[in-house]
């Protein structure tokens, strides 16, 4: 491309040539230049946008499902995963979570917990079967077809509970009547249990066992007291004959 120096050369040259004034030579060589140059090229697309990332799948992260979660708090992980974040819960300990949810939403005490560890699971806290301290634990839960004065007594009461736990000699710690008791197990681990009524003739009730070494061990006692729950529903709604 010629500089503009250049350019004035040509206007007068035209003007010497033709007889033109300044301005009508100049406006002559600017059309005949646009005359020859090459058409522009196209601009180039936007870039096609980039597939959304897929939404993590909060409910296999929490180990529970989305519909549970909703029908026991009335939000399902990505409400709850929202709400959280937005206070910055994700930096705060599993207390503080805890008593924030049971607090600000009025959750019941073992959904809180549910709440809680779910939200740590899917922030990357803690695995499944895992502490925020890094030990592990176990849970398990069983619904009864039985009133819930009933099934806390298969708990408490010690010559009931050897009918269907063995020769487990553990120590009960505390206790609140109908509600949750806190265990030592022989091997110094704690067990926690919560009681839900479901109805007149329907509770259910969940065991956390925590201070196990491992995952392994975890995945053990938890499979221990999926079989252990069985033979207690056996003792306590045994089949018609």
């Amino acid at each position: 491309m010629p500089t503009n120096k250049d350019f004035k050369h040509l206007v007068r040259a035209r003007m010497v040539k033709t007889g033109e004034a300044y301005t009508s030579a100049r406006t002559q060589l600017l059309q005949k230049k646009q005359r020859q140059s090459p058409p522009s090229s196209p601009p180039l697309p936007d870039p096609a946008p980039s597939p959304a990332a897929p939404s993590p799948d909060f409910a296999k992260l929490a180990g529970m499902s989305d519909a549970t979660i909703k029908e026991k708090t009335g939000c399902a992980w990505e409400r709850w995963v929202w709400a959280l974040d937005r206070v910055g819960a994700h930096d705060w300990s599993h207390r503080a979570i805890a008593d924030y949810v049971h607090a600000t939403y009025k959750v019941p005490g073992w959904w809180t917990q549910a709440v809680t560890v779910g939200y740590e699971r899917i922030k990357g806290l803690r695995e499944i079967g895992q502490r925020r301290g890094g030990g592990y634990e176990a849970s398990k839960s069983k619904v009864f077809a039985v009133p819930i004065g009933r099934l806390y007594r298969a708990f408490h009461d010690a010559r009931t509970r050897r009918r269907w736990l063995g020769g487990v000699k553990l120590t009960v710690r505390t206790a609140i009547r109908d509600k949750s008791m806190r265990v030592t197990w022989p091997d110094d681990t704690s067990v926690e249990l919560y009681f839900i009524a479901k109805g007149a003739a329907k509770s259910q009730v969940a065991v956390q066992h925590r201070k196990l070494a491992d995952k392994a061990a975890a995945d053990r006692m938890k499979a221990w007291w999926a079989e252990r729950l069985g033979a207690l529903e056996g003792i306590l709604a045994p089949p018609a004959r």
